[in-house]
């Protein structure tokens, strides 16, 4: 459609656009935002979600188009657990999640052309099957742990140990469609 503004996403993962792709959208540029993500000192998973999603979208200049910024986050309680890029750091967040409930929370931004501003934040909650040493092992022979948030990737073979999701299955990958939809239509996108 002529004249429609662009859309960018403002994140480098490649899950983030195969979810897109899954509902008809293909941004028109993707932008990966340089920003530090530490969290603040007693910052907790919702407010640190909330921040980095804000903080990737206003990293973005794009003028004149659509800017949809996301962040993910694991926690349980109010730890929040790194997107593990070590073996090291996955082995102690597997062995943590191991036998228990955690959260995964997605806050999602999206920036109209006229600078409205748009977010929702999508909680699920997901409940690991008891781990053994042993499986931890074998799936962190998988590599899929590299850069997940919590060390896992439940749309990999992390899949097996999930017993339970109480939510939003793409949200956990790293996007909530039904959210992100329901913001390209609130600010005037053009999805049907």
């Amino acid at each position: 459609m002529a004249g429609k503004p662009a859309l960018v996403l403002a994140s480098a993962s490649p899950r983030r656009l195969a979810l897109l792709a899954q509902i008809g959208i293909t941004p028109d540029q993707i932008t990966a935002p340089d920003i530090d993500e530490t969290p603040l000192r007693d910052e907790i998973p919702r407010p640190y979600a909330q921040r980095m999603a804000r903080q990737k979208n206003a990293a973005v200049a794009a003028e004149g188009s659509f800017v949809l910024s996301a962040d993910t986050v694991v926690a349980v309680g109010r730890r929040i657990l790194p997107k593990a890029e070590t073996i090291e750091q996955a082995r102690s967040c597997l062995a943590l999640l191991s036998g228990r409930r955690h959260h995964v929370l997605t806050c999602v931004v999206l920036r109209a052309p006229d600078g409205r501003v748009a977010e929702r934040v999508c909680d699920s909650a997901v409940i690991f099957n008891r781990m053994t040493e042993a499986q931890i092992e074998a799936y962190l022979e998988t590599g899929e742990f590299q850069g997940k948030a919590g060390g896992y990737a439940i749309q990999g073979q992390a899949a097996a140990y999930i017993r339970q999701i109480d939510g939003s299955y793409s949200s956990v990958v790293g996007l909530p469609l039904f959210e992100t939809a329901q913001l390209l239509r609130g600010l005037g996108f053009g999805l049907v």
